[in-house]
Protein backbone atom coordinates (compact mmCIF):
# COMPACT_ATOMS: atom_id res chain seq x y z
CA UNK A 1 0.00 0.00 0.00
CA UNK A 2 1.03 3.60 -0.46
CA UNK A 3 -0.40 7.07 -0.31
CA UNK A 4 -0.29 9.88 2.19
CA UNK A 5 -2.27 12.51 4.01
CA UNK A 6 -2.60 16.26 4.13
CA UNK A 7 -2.37 17.73 7.63
CA UNK A 8 -4.68 20.74 7.79
CA UNK A 9 -5.36 23.00 10.74
CA UNK A 10 -8.21 25.12 12.00
CA UNK A 11 -5.74 28.02 12.19
CA UNK A 12 -2.05 28.77 12.39
CA UNK A 13 -0.14 27.56 15.44
CA UNK A 14 -2.49 24.66 16.26
CA UNK A 15 0.11 21.87 16.20
CA UNK A 16 0.09 20.63 12.60
CA UNK A 17 3.82 19.93 12.66
CA UNK A 18 3.55 17.94 15.89
CA UNK A 19 0.87 15.70 14.38
CA UNK A 20 2.74 15.32 11.09
CA UNK A 21 5.89 14.27 12.99
CA UNK A 22 3.90 11.73 14.97
CA UNK A 23 2.42 10.25 11.80
CA UNK A 24 5.83 10.01 10.12
CA UNK A 25 7.26 8.32 13.20
CA UNK A 26 4.36 5.85 13.35
CA UNK A 27 4.89 4.87 9.72
CA UNK A 28 8.61 4.41 10.34
CA UNK A 29 7.80 2.14 13.30
CA UNK A 30 5.86 -0.04 10.86
CA UNK A 31 8.93 -0.24 8.63
CA UNK A 32 7.50 2.14 6.06
CA UNK A 33 9.44 4.72 4.08
CA UNK A 34 7.68 8.02 4.64
CA UNK A 35 8.63 11.60 4.07
CA UNK A 36 7.18 14.95 5.13
CA UNK A 37 6.54 18.04 3.06
CA UNK A 38 5.65 21.64 3.85
CA UNK A 39 5.14 23.24 0.44
CA UNK A 40 4.94 26.83 1.68
CA UNK A 41 6.42 28.40 4.81
CA UNK A 42 6.81 31.98 5.96
CA UNK A 43 8.78 33.12 8.98
CA UNK A 44 11.96 31.37 7.83
CA UNK A 45 15.43 32.17 9.11
CA UNK A 46 18.56 32.83 7.11
CA UNK A 47 21.15 30.04 7.30
CA UNK A 48 24.39 29.17 5.54
CA UNK A 49 22.30 27.04 3.19
CA UNK A 50 19.61 29.62 2.54
CA UNK A 51 16.20 30.19 4.09
CA UNK A 52 15.09 27.45 6.46
CA UNK A 53 11.87 26.92 8.42
CA UNK A 54 11.78 25.10 11.75
CA UNK A 55 8.65 23.12 10.88
CA UNK A 56 10.10 21.88 7.59
CA UNK A 57 13.33 20.91 9.33
CA UNK A 58 11.36 18.90 11.90
CA UNK A 59 9.52 17.08 9.15
CA UNK A 60 12.79 16.33 7.42
CA UNK A 61 14.28 15.03 10.67
CA UNK A 62 11.25 12.78 11.27
CA UNK A 63 11.25 11.40 7.73
CA UNK A 64 12.67 7.97 7.05
CA UNK A 65 14.10 9.10 3.73
CA UNK A 66 16.76 11.72 3.10
CA UNK A 67 16.16 14.33 0.45
CA UNK A 68 17.03 17.90 -0.43
CA UNK A 69 15.44 20.59 1.72
CA UNK A 70 13.97 22.33 -1.32
CA UNK A 71 11.80 19.31 -2.12
CA UNK A 72 10.37 19.38 1.40
CA UNK A 73 9.86 23.15 1.40
CA UNK A 74 10.00 24.59 -2.14
CA UNK A 75 8.62 27.99 -1.10
CA UNK A 76 10.39 29.53 1.89
CA UNK A 77 9.91 33.17 2.87
CA UNK A 78 11.57 35.21 5.60
CA UNK A 79 8.79 37.56 6.76
CA UNK A 80 6.44 35.98 9.30
CA UNK A 81 3.33 37.11 7.44
CA UNK A 82 0.63 35.51 5.31
CA UNK A 83 2.32 33.59 2.48
CA UNK A 84 0.66 35.56 -0.31
CA UNK A 85 2.05 38.77 1.19
CA UNK A 86 5.47 37.20 1.78
CA UNK A 87 5.61 36.00 -1.83
CA UNK A 88 4.56 39.41 -3.10
CA UNK A 89 7.27 41.10 -1.02
CA UNK A 90 9.84 38.67 -2.45
CA UNK A 91 8.67 39.30 -6.00
CA UNK A 92 7.68 35.67 -6.44
CA UNK A 93 4.54 33.82 -7.44
CA UNK A 94 3.62 30.59 -5.67
CA UNK A 95 2.83 28.20 -8.51
CA UNK A 96 0.86 25.00 -8.22
CA UNK A 97 3.01 23.36 -10.88
CA UNK A 98 6.12 23.84 -8.74
CA UNK A 99 4.48 22.34 -5.65
CA UNK A 100 3.25 19.33 -7.65
CA UNK A 101 6.70 18.82 -9.18
CA UNK A 102 8.39 18.64 -5.76
CA UNK A 103 5.60 16.45 -4.41
CA UNK A 104 6.16 13.95 -7.23
CA UNK A 105 9.90 13.99 -6.49
CA UNK A 106 9.13 12.99 -2.90
CA UNK A 107 6.66 10.34 -3.99
CA UNK A 108 9.37 8.72 -6.08
CA UNK A 109 11.52 8.50 -2.95
CA UNK A 110 8.90 7.17 -0.53
CA UNK A 111 5.48 5.52 -0.89
CA UNK A 112 4.04 7.67 1.92
CA UNK A 113 4.09 11.47 1.82
CA UNK A 114 2.71 13.52 4.72
CA UNK A 115 2.05 17.09 3.60
CA UNK A 116 1.59 19.88 6.14
CA UNK A 117 -0.32 22.99 5.21
CA UNK A 118 0.35 26.57 6.20
CA UNK A 119 -2.14 28.48 8.33
CA UNK A 120 -5.77 27.51 7.99
CA UNK A 121 -7.75 25.83 5.23
CA UNK A 122 -8.26 28.85 2.96
CA UNK A 123 -4.95 30.62 3.59
CA UNK A 124 -4.23 32.70 0.45
CA UNK A 125 -1.08 31.81 -1.49
CA UNK A 126 -1.59 34.29 -4.30
CA UNK A 127 -4.23 36.42 -6.05
CA UNK A 128 -6.42 33.36 -6.65
CA UNK A 129 -4.53 30.35 -5.22
CA UNK A 130 -5.32 29.06 -1.72
CA UNK A 131 -4.06 26.21 0.45
CA UNK A 132 -7.32 24.38 -0.28
CA UNK A 133 -6.49 24.43 -4.01
CA UNK A 134 -3.19 22.71 -3.22
CA UNK A 135 -4.93 19.96 -1.26
CA UNK A 136 -7.38 19.38 -4.08
CA UNK A 137 -4.56 19.12 -6.64
CA UNK A 138 -2.63 16.66 -4.45
CA UNK A 139 -5.79 14.51 -4.04
CA UNK A 140 -4.83 13.48 -0.52
CA UNK A 141 -7.20 12.57 2.32
CA UNK A 142 -7.21 15.22 5.03
CA UNK A 143 -6.39 14.93 8.72
CA UNK A 144 -7.67 18.02 10.52
CA UNK A 145 -5.85 19.32 13.59
CA UNK A 146 -8.28 21.20 15.80
CA UNK A 147 -6.54 23.70 18.05
CA UNK A 148 -8.51 23.37 21.27
CA UNK A 149 -9.11 26.89 22.51
CA UNK A 150 -12.05 29.26 22.75
CA UNK A 151 -13.75 29.37 19.35
CA UNK A 152 -12.56 25.93 18.24
CA UNK A 153 -16.10 24.56 17.73
CA UNK A 154 -16.94 27.08 15.05
CA UNK A 155 -13.48 26.92 13.47
CA UNK A 156 -13.53 23.13 13.27
CA UNK A 157 -17.05 22.78 11.92
CA UNK A 158 -16.57 25.53 9.32
CA UNK A 159 -13.30 23.95 8.16
CA UNK A 160 -14.90 20.53 7.83
CA UNK A 161 -17.78 22.01 5.85
CA UNK A 162 -15.25 23.61 3.49
CA UNK A 163 -13.31 20.33 3.12
CA UNK A 164 -16.46 18.43 2.18
CA UNK A 165 -17.61 21.20 -0.14
CA UNK A 166 -14.50 20.46 -2.20
CA UNK A 167 -15.41 16.78 -2.37
CA UNK A 168 -12.34 15.80 -0.37
CA UNK A 169 -12.07 12.98 2.16
CA UNK A 170 -11.77 13.82 5.84
CA UNK A 171 -9.78 10.82 7.06
CA UNK A 172 -10.02 11.91 10.68
CA UNK A 173 -9.40 14.70 13.14
CA UNK A 174 -7.18 15.35 16.14
CA UNK A 175 -7.88 17.55 19.14
CA UNK A 176 -4.71 19.35 20.18
CA UNK A 177 -5.01 21.59 23.24
CA UNK A 178 -3.14 24.85 22.71
CA UNK A 179 -4.63 26.87 25.55
CA UNK A 180 -3.69 25.33 28.93
CA UNK A 181 -6.29 27.43 30.74
CA UNK A 182 -9.25 26.77 28.47
CA UNK A 183 -12.44 26.17 30.42
CA UNK A 184 -14.31 22.93 29.69
CA UNK A 185 -11.82 21.70 27.11
CA UNK A 186 -13.09 18.12 27.35
CA UNK A 187 -16.64 19.37 26.87
CA UNK A 188 -15.61 21.07 23.65
CA UNK A 189 -13.94 17.87 22.41
CA UNK A 190 -17.06 15.85 23.27
CA UNK A 191 -19.20 18.36 21.36
CA UNK A 192 -17.02 17.93 18.29
CA UNK A 193 -17.11 14.15 18.57
CA UNK A 194 -20.90 14.31 18.51
CA UNK A 195 -20.97 16.50 15.40
CA UNK A 196 -18.05 15.43 13.21
CA UNK A 197 -18.87 12.46 10.98
CA UNK A 198 -15.28 11.29 10.67
CA UNK A 199 -12.96 9.29 12.95
CA UNK A 200 -11.75 11.06 16.07
CA UNK A 201 -8.12 9.97 16.09
CA UNK A 202 -6.78 11.30 19.38
CA UNK A 203 -6.68 14.14 21.86
CA UNK A 204 -3.37 15.57 22.99
CA UNK A 205 -2.75 17.76 26.04
CA UNK A 206 -1.11 21.15 26.04
CA UNK A 207 2.61 20.82 25.38
CA UNK A 208 4.70 23.61 26.88
CA UNK A 209 8.20 22.32 26.16
CA UNK A 210 9.82 22.10 22.76
CA UNK A 211 8.77 18.93 20.95
CA UNK A 212 12.37 18.18 20.07
CA UNK A 213 13.21 17.66 23.76
CA UNK A 214 10.71 14.91 24.64
CA UNK A 215 9.46 11.77 22.88
CA UNK A 216 6.33 12.32 20.80
CA UNK A 217 3.24 10.21 21.56
CA UNK A 218 2.49 7.33 19.21
CA UNK A 219 0.10 8.28 16.44
CA UNK A 220 -2.94 5.94 16.36
CA UNK A 221 -2.64 4.54 12.84
CA UNK A 222 -5.29 1.95 13.62
CA UNK A 223 -7.92 4.70 13.94
CA UNK A 224 -7.16 5.70 10.37
CA UNK A 225 -8.34 2.23 9.43
CA UNK A 226 -4.88 0.70 9.08
CA UNK A 227 -3.59 -2.39 10.88
CA UNK A 228 0.02 -3.63 11.06
CA UNK A 229 -0.96 -6.45 8.73
CA UNK A 230 -1.88 -3.89 6.06
CA UNK A 231 1.71 -2.74 5.68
Amino acid sequence: MSGGWFIAGTDTGVGKTRIAQMLLTALAMQGQRAIGMKPVASGCRQSLNGLRHEDAERLLASSGVKTDYIDVNPYAFEPAVAPNLAAQAAGLEIRMETILDHFERLRRLAPWVVVEGVGGWLTPLGPRLTMADVVQSLSLPVILVVGVRLGCLNHALLTIEAIRHRGLTLAGWVANQIDPDMAMAEGNISTLRERIEAPWLASFPYLEVNTNSIPLPVFPLDRLGWKPSDF
